[in-house]
């Protein structure tokens, strides 16, 4: 039986898998912990905050870790280095970007002050990434940025992730460890005695319980350490949910669905029962932060607080506390010469999410010298200088059916008050002289105004809707560019 039992888990099945996973499920499991329940009620006010990778790979200007693992996507093709043919050499090569990384002009305190005056309300930072390089003062690796063949181990900035979030903290803004539990260079995950076969550990660890137990050893006493010795934690934000315990159905399915290879561009990937004893680690987790959110991505179950679509937006509200994660330019990692999103396109997105009742967590990259590009500055800049003026129907917001009619985003606050977004066509400067909205009606005393503007609009009943009717001095000098907020103080 225990012969048969690794086989059953060593078989290939279908699953669509990206770099990072793109999840959607109803089965979400509600929390209990009344602690967490209302800090996840407050993350879900906060609705814009800040995802950051960042790490050795920076360097080679590629996608994240990914080239390590020996999985045939384009998007994790070997090439850079002087011999990406070679694996063994290409790892070396790989690893050995720790001596060469040296951020000299790695300005957290900038950053934060760029992502608070851009309406952001939380940081998610890659404290560690599939490569298993730390970008912490880990006491459990020497694989870190504060190892002393780290060429910016010496720097007084050496501890990145302490210093990010000290800085983002003194700006108000939440803090968020992205920690990954795939762990790449470690040998109790990638045994060296094995080559890699996929992103999985490498090994079986049911046939191998020691040295898988070294691992979750390993992978809690960093998260845990991140949990101590770096302030305030918000969020826990777990990446590789392909490390999660897999039941007995799921491993008979896979052997009842024998196939490898890959099918429309996606892997068929081994299923491996890789139980990292999650809930334990949680527990754990919340007496050293009490009320912390867990995002266990990707991994059905209580520990997944909120779930994370993946560089796209839901087409509807769901059921549930989601946030899109989205790249503003280039990839997750730092992209070379990167063409960042629109103003336009970035605003409307928020708007866009917010109006179905998610957060908007928005990727930069930083570069291997530890700067952000122009671009990443211009786009918060603009986002910053239309949530001056729009962010009272932004913050705080619940959705409003029909959330959305043809160009123009709904949201409501909870006294009652309601907003309609109007989302500008390309080149469009000007306001309409009417706007009309077909699905909500004013009450007879209501108050209709733009946001931006002290001036009451005038409105009438249109069939079960209504039509405002903007001034022309409103409408050849616009409050904001991009996205017009009309505010309806009461509705019928």
């Amino acid at each position: 039986m225990k012969k048969l039992t690794i086989l059953l888990i060593s078989i290939f099945i279908t699953i669509k898998v990206f770099p990072q996973a793109i999840y959607e499920d109803e089965r979400y499991v509600s929390e209990t912990d009344p602690l967490v329940k209302e800090k996840l009620k407050e993350w879900q006010n906060i609705k814009f905050g800040l995802l950051m990778h960042w790490g050795t790979y920076s360097q080679w200007g590629i996608v994240e870790s990914w080239s390590l693992c020996p999985e045939e996507y384009g998007w994790c093709e070997r090439r850079a280095g002087s011999n990406p043919d070679n694996y063994v050499a290409y790892k070396k090569e790989y690893e050995d970007l720790k001596k060469t990384f040296n951020p000299v002009e790695f300005d957290p305190e900038r950053w934060a002050i760029a992502a608070k005056d851009a309406g952001m309300k939380y940081v998610v930072f890659t404290t560690k990434h599939h490569d298993g390089f730390s970008m912490f003062d880990s006491k459990y690796t020497d694989y870190k940025v504060t190892d002393p063949e780290c060429l910016f181990s010496s720097n007084p900035k050496a501890n990145i992730a302490k210093e990010i979030f000290e800085a983002f903290r003194k700006q108000g803004l939440w803090a968020g460890a992205y920690f990954s539990k795939p762990d790449w260079h470690s040998e109790y995950y990638w045994d060296p005695y094995y080559p890699p076969r996929d992103r999985n550990v490498n090994y079986e660890p049911e046939a191998n319980p020691e040295k898988w137990g070294k691992f979750i050893e390993f992978t809690h006493n960093q998260i845990l350490e991140l949990l101590t010795d770096y302030g305030k934690i918000d969020i826990l934000w777990l990446d590789g949910g392909w490390v999660a315990k897999k039941p007995k159905s799921v491993i008979e399915n896979a052997y009842a669905n024998k196939l490898s290879g890959t099918e429309n561009g996606y892997i068929k990937s081994r299923v491996v029962n890789q139980d990292i004893r999650m809930d334990e680690l949680v527990v754990k987790a919340r007496q050293k932060q009490p009320g912390l959110i867990v995002v266990d991505r990707a991994v059905h179950g209580k520990n997944q607080n909120y779930l994370t679509p993946e560089n796209r937006v839901p087409d509807k509200t769901l059921p549930y506390p989601w946030e899109s994660c989205i790249i503003s330019g280039g990839g997750w990692s730092f992209t070379p010469n990167a063409k960042y999103m629109t103003a336009r396109e970035g605003i409307h997105m928020l708007v866009d999410v917010v109006a179905k009742g998610g957060n908007l967590l928005l990727n930069i990259a930083p570069s291997p010298e530890g700067t952000w590009q122009q671009g990443a500055y211009d786009l918060l800049k603009s986002y910053g200088d239309w949530m001056k003026i729009n962010s009272e129907g932004i913050y705080n917001s619940k959705p409003l059916l029909p959330y959305k009619e043809n160009n123009i985003c709904l949201t409501q606050q909870e006294d009652g008050i309601t907003y309609f977004f109007y989302l500008a066509e390309e080149g469009e400067t000007q306001m309409p002289k009417e706007i009309v909205i077909n699905s909500h009606q004013p009450a007879k005393s209501a108050s209709v105004t733009l946001l931006g503007s002290s001036k009451k609009l005038k409105w009438q009943k249109d069939g079960n809707g209504f039509k405002v009717t903007i001034p022309n001095a409103i409408r050849n000098k616009p409050p904001c560019d991009y996205a017009w907020t009309i505010k309806v103080s009461e509705l019928k």
